[in-house]
């Protein structure tokens, strides 16, 4: 075929060898040019998927996180992270194609970029990392979204015993219900299937911040003044220790936050081009983080303007559970919807990684490679394959009863924060960017981008110490499985 022909998989059982000169005269209205089905996604359904992997359950810690920090540091460090994650958005864009922006090989995975610019045992660390955060934010998802259903059971409880009722109750069944309806969608086969979920929960997300946000404003109108400090929660509320451990775990809630990088690449692959891919996600991000940061900085200092240093862990618990409760149960109910897709938009990558290998490795196996058609009144033939089947429903599981084990909602969240933030949004991207463009060592960029690496580094190291901190006190006065709230 020549020297110029691209090798290109066209399903997970056949390569073909396709010349890249003939594919640009001959082009598909079906086919992208690595031989895949045409990508149709846009600015737009970009923007979704990353507003709904943004904008989760992130976002109710943050007053909380304000509170730590106070009025000075609150808002700077929010506004520091936007920075971050936008700059390092821009340089791992750039990596989706290798060479040329436009016909360089294309790079599905954020693994595959690493492979790509990297190599070597870097490509392992990456995979290890990227691959142990989505199964952590899966858990973090489900022990919210657990939350956000017994608060709407626990306030039509409170409304309807006029308060006499202490209304306990245990946050596994609902954990369990969240894992079965989980298990259902996970089997949507490709992530590129999910484009109308991630809408779905965009819209969710925005509604459930819009009422954080507004009860947050009434409940300043209702103190008629703004509640918190320069500096934060003073000492004396809390010792000095705890002071310094939940200033850093407040830095993790931001992190987590605002972390979505490592799935960036994986959204950039269901965009279409012309124009590249690169320029379409890089204003998709800038799209992105200007307005959850917007979301952020507003329900984050309107929640402690309400509460001040009592800003609760989770912002639409702090409004209590009567009046208005059916607001709070709409927003609640919000929070479970965004939380089903975001789960998704997150463990597709993970999903898909997994039973590509199998493939690759198995090739004739048909418990891995099988699938049945299954015919769905309305929705035409489903490819059913047993192995997606079996998986997938496992890891579900799996995650289902982590979360049962370890259910503290701003703890969690810290050390997924932690954990991931600095060597998937910083670390990766900027060393990716120097391999790729080739920059001088010690030249002046070089020596800037290592120092934003080593100042993201200390910040990881300081909010997982804080979150690891904070889970250490919760074990000691709960009981697995037996605990309830």
């Amino acid at each position: 075929m020549g020297e110029n022909a691209a090798i290109v998989e066209l399903n997970h059982h056949q390569i073909f060898d396709i010349s890249v000169d003939m594919f640009s005269q001959n082009p598909s209205k079906c086919i992208d040019d690595d031989g895949r089905p045409k990508r149709t996604g846009t600015i737009w359904t970009a923007s979704a998927h990353i507003i709904t992997a943004v904008i989760g359950s992130g976002v109710l810690s943050l007053a909380w996180a304000i509170a730590q920090l106070g009025w000075i540091a609150g808002p700077a460090v929010m506004l520091l992270f936007s920075f971050v994650i936008y700059y390092t958005s821009i340089l791992l864009a750039d990596c989706y194609r290798v060479d040329d922006p436009i016909f360089g090989k294309r790079n599905y995975t954020y693994m595959d970029a690493v492979r790509s610019n990297l190599g070597g045992v870097k490509v392992k660390v990456c995979g290890l990392i990227q691959y142990l955060n989505l199964i952590g934010v899966a858990i973090g998802y489900t022990i919210a979204a657990s939350i956000s259903m017994m608060a709407i059971r626990r306030s039509n409880c409170f409304h309807n015993s006029g308060v006499k009722n202490p209304c306990r109750m245990s946050s596994n069944p609902y954990m369990i219900m969240f894992g079965i309806l989980e298990i259902i969608l996970s089997q949507i086969p490709d992530f590129d299937q999910i484009w109308w979920l991630s809408i779905v929960a965009a819209v969710m997300s925005f509604t459930y911040s819009t009422i954080g946000l507004s009860l947050g404003i009434a409940q300043v109108a209702v103190n008629k003044a703004f509640k918190g400090s320069l500096t934060g929660i003073s000492i004396g509320a809390v010792t000095q220790t705890q002071k310094i451990w939940r200033s850093f775990q407040a830095l993790g809630d931001i992190a987590f936050a605002y972390s979505y990088s490592i799935i960036l690449i994986e959204i950039q692959d269901t965009v279409k081009s012309p124009p590249s891919e690169a320029k379409t996600m890089k204003k998709a991000s800038l799209i992105s983080i200007v307005v959850t940061t917007a979301f952020y900085m507003l329900c984050g200092c309107m929640g402690y303007a309400a509460f001040g240093d009592i800003a609760p862990g989770n912002l639409l618990t702090g409004f209590g559970f009567y009046n208005p409760f059916w607001l709070l149960d709409i927003a609640n109910a919000a929070i479970v919807v965004h939380l089903v897709g975001a789960y998704q938009v997150y463990c597709q990558p993970l999903f898909a990684f997994v039973e590509k290998s199998a493939s690759r490795k198995w090739p004739k196996n048909a418990f891995i490679n099988m699938g049945i058609k299954i015919q769905i009144p309305g929705f035409g033939a489903y490819d059913l394959n047993i192995f997606r089947l079996a998986w997938r429903t496992a890891f579900v599981i799996t995650t289902t009863i982590i979360s049962m084990l370890l259910p503290f909602f701003n703890d969690i969240v810290g050390i997924l924060g932690a954990f991931g933030f600095w060597p998937l949004t910083v670390y990766f991207p900027i060393e990716m960017y120097i391999a790729q463009k080739k920059v001088p060592k010690w030249s002046t960029r070089w020596i800037c981008l290592q120092l934003l690496s080593i100042s993201c580094l200390v910040i990881s190291i300081a909010a997982a110490a804080g979150s690891v901190a904070g889970v250490v006190l919760d074990l000691k006065a709960y009981r697995p499985f037996r605990t309830s709230y």
